[in-house]
């Protein structure tokens, strides 16, 4: 079963407090483009949030179930463990509610290249990775998760068996490489709507 974790709860100190998840590109709000996208290709979309109050913010999305940080202001890593232990599936598929690219076709191929692997991590160089554009085997994940000392997600992804996958191995699939867009601040939201 292929599973889909997206972290909503960040703080939005870098898009002056917005929502990020409700930001809109192309008419359509990211959160509502990712769940769109990640419904092709996965069985289940678990969203993270970081309390009750933001998890209700998604109340009116179908098909989706939506979870609170356990291990709250602790970053991505807490939101990570807290969506592995909500998931049903033994892979899953982790992304930021900040990426409206997200393509489906780039999501299915990185399920199917885990192999015998614990991680399928996107790599743009040996320092620049994808660690929340990337699948996941649960087991593996959630062993870590639960005796972490790091909060950093580069320290997590290398106590994993991980396949480091070469971007440019996905240009086939997609050419510019769209699906990896990250947008953090408004300018970079009025700059991917302008395109």
């Amino acid at each position: 079963m292929r599973s889909a974790i997206v972290l909503v709860g960040g703080e939005a100190r870098r898009a002056e407090g917005r929502e990020k998840y409700f930001f809109s590109y192309d008419g359509t709000t990211f959160i509502e483009r990712l769940l769109s996208t990640l419904r092709q290709v996965v069985d289940e979309i678990v969203v993270v949030a970081r309390n009750e109050e933001q998890c209700a913010r998604f109340s009116d999305f179908s098909s989706i179930r939506c979870t609170t940080d356990i291990r709250q202001g602790i970053g991505p890593v807490g939101g990570l463990h807290a969506g592995v232990l909500a998931a049903s599936g033994d892979l899953l598929f982790v992304s930021a509610c900040d990426m409206p690219c997200v393509h489906a076709g780039v999501v299915d191929y990185l399920f199917n290249a885990i192999d015998r692997y614990e991680a399928v991590i996107p790599s743009w160089n040996n320092e620049m990775l994808e660690p929340l554009h990337a699948v996941y085997r649960r087991e593996p994940l959630l062993s870590y998760l639960a005796s972490h000392e790091s909060l950093s997600l580069r320290t997590m992804i290398r106590n994993l068996d991980a396949l480091y996958l070469p971007v440019d191995d996905l240009r086939r699939i997609d050419p510019t490489l769209k699906t990896f867009t990250n947008i953090n601040k408004i300018e970079e939201l009025d700059a991917i709507n302008i395109r």
